[in-house]
């Protein structure tokens, strides 16, 4: 699978030089950095990314602008930038064929892990189970501790009832703490087969999952949902 290559479109350089940056720390080489919508489109012409990143109020107009022509050459996912926060101005931005829509303040870490969920989803970002950490000891994050052979986890050197699938989602949480873990990849490790139409399968397991460890399930302080990315766990 080649790079994919990014298109960020933004007239704040620091704004930027802070994405690319997040997004070469997870791994992406290619990208393609412009200010305007004439650049925008030009480099879209020019080096035929996989992705954009258009931020909606540009210096010669609306990214809106740049998605519609976009959109009639590419099919390509497009996230928009924009600190308009009204229902309307999402719902505009979905609507002329965008694929997701952050409003700012962001952090430029959620923006790349929201690139990797798009290119997931048209083939061109694969899950690499291996990049969890690999399971090699017995392992503790705050109240929680799991053993060796992760088959039994713990809560204040307690052991909790857990099915099989629970203890393997505890196990990835307990070996990345306070990494955000796609649903791809915690379906991946613990079911070993692929995400496609699991959804509903993956969230009825935290949800019990949530219920065993949780003082609060329904305000999980552990096992926390990151809206569009997946979920993290604190521990403490």
């Amino acid at each position: 699978m080649g790079q994919p290559k990014i298109l960020i479109v933004d007239d704040e350089k620091d704004l930027c030089t802070l994405i690319k940056t997040s997004l070469k720390k997870e791994g992406f080489e290619e990208i393609i950095l412009a200010n305007t919508i004439k650049e925008g489109w030009e480099a879209f012409l020019q080096h035929s990314p996989d992705l954009a990143i258009l931020d909606v109020m540009l210096p010669d107009g609306e990214g809106y602008e740049l998605c519609k022509k976009i959109r009639e050459e590419s099919k390509i996912p497009i996230l928009f930038l924009s600190a308009k926060t009204e229902e309307v101005d999402k719902i505009l931005g979905l609507a002329i064929g965008g694929d997701d829509y952050v409003t700012k303040p962001f952090s430029p870490k959620e923006v790349a892990y929201r690139v990797k969920a798009q290119l997931r989803r048209v083939g061109l970002y694969s899950v690499d189970v291996d990049q969890i950490t690999p399971a090699n000891t017995s392992k503790k994050v705050g109240v929680f501790s799991i053993n060796k052979e992760e088959t039994e986890v713990k809560k204040n050197d307690i052991a909790l009832e857990l099915t099989a699938k629970e203890v393997g989602l505890m196990a990835c949480f307990l070996r990345n703490p306070n990494r955000i873990l796609s649903k791809e990849t915690l379906f991946q490790a613990v079911w070993g087969e692929e995400f496609y139409g699991a959804d509903n399968t993956l969230m009825v397991h935290i949800r019990r999952l949530r219920e065993k460890i949780e003082e609060t399930p329904s305000n999980p302080k552990y096992i926390v949902t990151v809206k569009g990315l997946g979920y993290r766990f604190l521990g403490s």
